[in-house]
């Protein structure tokens, strides 16, 4: 049985505790922002850019958390220390979610009341991580989805937020065309925009080409793999890009906080470049893994094999 402990508007209590009212606005409109941050040898990484941006997002949507950022910092690293004894050593996720409360209209039923909720979970990698372990090596392949994006103009995709059933019926799309295929969205102008939860680079001519950042989550992880070009002195544009720019493209890959690179080498049915993982995807990779100290793609075989016994 898990005996992590989840902060809960200021107490610690155990997981399988955790709960909010059928009520919370977070359930009757997905009113909620939240973020996600991993370690690495159980070190929050970037931690201080995902809490920047999980208050932007609260901004946006007009939550106040009664926190400052500070103290959001230090609840954070107090939630990473109590639980350190029950992780095993395993890396881990650190989600943030914070909710508007339960509405008014039900003020009577909420336990809890009808204040703003704050809860930071961890939870080890093992399952996040092992199952994308092949992909480092085989690649991913991405499709464009019927599901486009949707506009900055009526929900900003800076923000966020949990409001996302866009990105699963993209999903659904996607293990339709082809079962594994992962989901790539497009904007009115057809334009890409980003995966389900992801951000997407592209490579013609040794630079580095990612879409622009107004119809974007604007990931960490595309910043920290941003930042690894620049010092490996790779160019990077941000620019608008088609479906015909990544038929054209000699390598790709996504970004995200779990997994941070994974190499994309199908597009639409057809390969890649050569349909490999390129040279630049690999001189990036091997960057990141020094930079963290981890061997990222190993890391992920490891769990892959610890996974098939592993429980929460």
């Amino acid at each position: 049985m898990s005996r992590r402990l989840v902060y809960f508007n200021g107490a610690f209590i155990p997981e399988r505790e955790a709960r909010i009212s059928i009520f919370d606005s977070a359930l009757m409109y997905g009113d909620m922002v939240f973020e996600m941050t991993r370690s690495f040898n159980q070190r929050p990484y970037r931690l201080r850019e995902h809490l920047e941006r999980l208050y932007a997002s609260m901004r946006y949507a007009e939550i106040d958390c009664g926190l400052t950022l500070d103290e959001m910092e230090a609840a954070t690293r107090q939630t990473v220390e109590r639980n350190l004894p029950a992780l095993d050593g395993l890396d881990f996720q650190i989600m943030h979610d914070v909710t508007r409360g339960a509405l008014p209209l039900y003020d009577t039923l909420v336990t809890e009341g009808t204040a703003p909720i704050v809860s930071i979970n961890v939870f080890p990698l093992v399952r996040h991580i092992g199952h994308a372990a092949e992909k480092y090596e085989q690649g991913a392949h991405f499709v464009v989805t019927p599901q486009g994006a949707v506009p900055a103009r009526y929900i900003d995709p800076k923000a966020k937020s949990r409001s996302r059933i866009h990105y699963r019926i993209a999903d659904l799309q996607a293990g339709r065309m082809e079962p594994g295929a992962m989901a790539l969205l497009t904007d009115e102008h057809g334009f890409i925009t980003e995966g389900t939860g992801n951000n997407f680079f592209t490579v013609r001519d040794n630079e580095i080409f990612t879409p622009r950042p107004h119809n974007i989550l604007r990931g960490v992880s595309r910043s920290a793999c941003m930042d690894l070009a620049a010092r490996l002195d790779i160019p990077v544009h941000e620019a608008d890009l088609d479906p015909y720019d990544v038929r054209a493209a000699d390598e790709a890959w996504f970004t995200s906080t779990t997994v941070c690179m994974v190499p994309i080498t199908r597009f639409n049915f057809q390969p890649v470049g050569d349909g490999l993982p390129g040279p630049i995807y690999r001189r990036l990779l091997a960057a990141w893994s020094e930079e963290v100290g981890v061997d990222i793609a190993g890391q992920a075989r490891r769990y892959a094999e610890l996974a098939k016994t592993w429980k929460p």
